[in-house]
């Protein structure tokens, strides 16, 4: 039999349904997958009692079958999801042992459709980082390395559990959420399929929020098919969520493979930046090629805004940390401090739970917020959001069904490398991503090559608001030209 870590889940929906092997065997498989594997710190809780349990479930349902959608495949989840009777901390100390006593949306639409949990994946501390070393479990490695060298690397954030995981084959996708990039940068440095969906498409009810008017939970898969595959269970209007969406879901799956001919595909020159490495100019032209000989015509586009994106994203999103922030104090849950005073325990409870990335950001957002900084700050963020929005409305408007871009500014670098002395170094890394996020538009990371020392390299594809199909669709021609790129086994 096929190592059944090794399948997509495309590969395991079909085994699962002839009855070449059980979801039980399944969830074993990954099981065993993952204490092998716990040197790259993915998983900052297993459950297999429960995942046997859901196993079983999912064969009883399978052999009458009543099996969903999703029936017995493994899943990782994001501690930013709050998952019912079982541990969320977001990563944080502050939160310690929080149980939840209910279940997120995107979550619970999962178990419905017959998924099952394995345990809770590690992320950046409150989702803001881009590497996952923000963690209070630790950072996250990476399954790949520079061709012969043992240097220990990230795996980007703050999604690194979620990536590090599917690529190390410990569950076939992962719920993940992306608030500047945190889906898209960490599935291009692990050579996984990443999607940012648009803006409102799946529910943020019982995810921990960030910054709300940014986050949006997606998956991350080996393939595109694979994430189209998740997408469709995640996705889905929320009366919880007042920014759901309330339109029809449509089959994802079925966008894969279909003709591109004739689309239009924007080529933004202000993403051409200066010191670019000549290895993502070089992926870029290469990725413009794939998708030409598919049919598709490459136009000039220009997003003059670009520039201020990530400046302007850096105020937005910290105002909103800050204020989301706010609720944890030691009085309702999670950690707390004693003080003199109730002022003391509240100060004593934040220095002592919060992190060195997290006090940082609260530090900035509550001073653009503040009286007398609010205008030069917050506001004129505000306004220069609207700009980048109406960039990307312009030239949709022009007949563009979408945008390439690379992914990320170069391949994954080393736990440490970066941001230690200039934080600013390490926020450079969302240079690619964060318009994305600030205009409320559907964004997929592809898989499409590797640098000179053998690290992957991906691919940015984004699409028109509610247009993911599209963006399914243009993925997997890059992800045929590409080929598939497995992390070699070292641990």
């Amino acid at each position: 039999m096929t190592d059944l870590t090794s399948l997509t889940i495309a590969e395991a929906r079909e085994g699962l349904a002839s009855k070449s092997f059980t979801a039980r065997e399944l969830t074993d498989a990954h099981l065993a997958a993952i204490e092998a594997a716990r040197v790259l710190n993915a998983y900052v809780l297993e459950t297999p009692d429960r995942a046997r349990e859901m196993a079983k479930a999912a064969d009883e349902k399978i052999a009458k079958g009543e099996g969903g959608p999703l029936a017995g495949i493994p899943l990782g989840i994001k501690d930013l999801f709050a998952t019912r009777d079982i541990r969320t901390t977001a990563c944080s100390k502050i939160l310690g042992n929080f149980i939840p006593p209910y279940e997120s949306t995107v979550t619970s639409q999962l178990w419905r459709d017959g998924a099952v949990l394995l345990g809770k994946l590690n992320n950046d501390e409150f989702a803001m980082g881009s590497s996952n070393e923000t963690s209070c479990f630790g950072p996250v490695t990476n399954p790949w390395r520079r061709e012969g060298s043992n240097t220990t690397l990230v795996p980007g954030g703050s999604s690194g559990g979620s990536a590090s995981a599917v690529a190390a084959s410990l569950c076939m996708g992962a719920t993940a959420t992306d608030t500047g990039g945190s889906i898209r940068q960490p599935a291009a440095f692990t050579a996984t399929v990443g999607i940012k969906p648009t803006y409102g498409r799946c529910s943020r009810w019982g995810i921990v929020a960030f910054a709300s008017s940014l986050d949006q939970a997606g998956p991350i898969a080996r393939t595109t098919r694979d994430a189209a595959i998740l997408m469709r269970s995640m996705a889905g209007h929320d009366p919880k969520d007042t920014t759901s969406v309330d339109i029809a879901v449509p089959d994802y799956e079925a966008a894969i493979g279909k003709s591109v001919k004739g689309m239009k595909i924007g080529i933004p020159k202000e993403y051409r930046l200066d010191g670019m490495p000549a290895e993502i100019e070089k992926l870029w032209s290469q990725g413009t090629e794939w998708l030409k000989a598919a049919g598709a015509e490459m136009v000039p586009v220009s997003l003059p805004h670009t520039k201020y994106a990530l400046p302007a994203y850096y105020i937005v999103a910290p105002a909103e940390a800050s204020s989301n922030l706010a609720r944890y104090d030691g009085v309702r849950f999670g950690l707390r401090e004693p003080g003199k005073n109730i002022v003391e325990m509240f100060e004593n409870t934040r220095a002592d739970g919060f992190g060195d990335e997290v006090r940082r950001r609260v530090l900035i957002g509550t001073y653009v917020l503040s009286a007398g900084y609010y205008d030069a700050y917050y506001l004129r963020a505000q306004k220069v959001r609207t700009l980048i929005k109406k960039d990307f409305e312009d030239c949709f408007a022009k007949g563009v069904n979408a945008i390439l871009t690379p992914a990320t500014p170069s391949a994954a670098f080393g736990i440490g490398e970066k941001g230690g002395a200039d934080p600013v170094e390490m926020y450079l890394n969302d240079i690619f991503t964060v318009t994305v996020n600030m205009a409320g538009l559907p964004g997929i990371a592809v898989p499409s090559g590797k640098d000179t020392q053998g690290l992957p390299l991906g691919l940015q594809l984004i699409g028109r608001p509610f247009d993911e199909e599209t963006l399914f669709s243009l993925g997997e021609v890059i992800e045929q030209a590409a080929g598939r790129f497995t992390a070699p086994k070292w641990w």
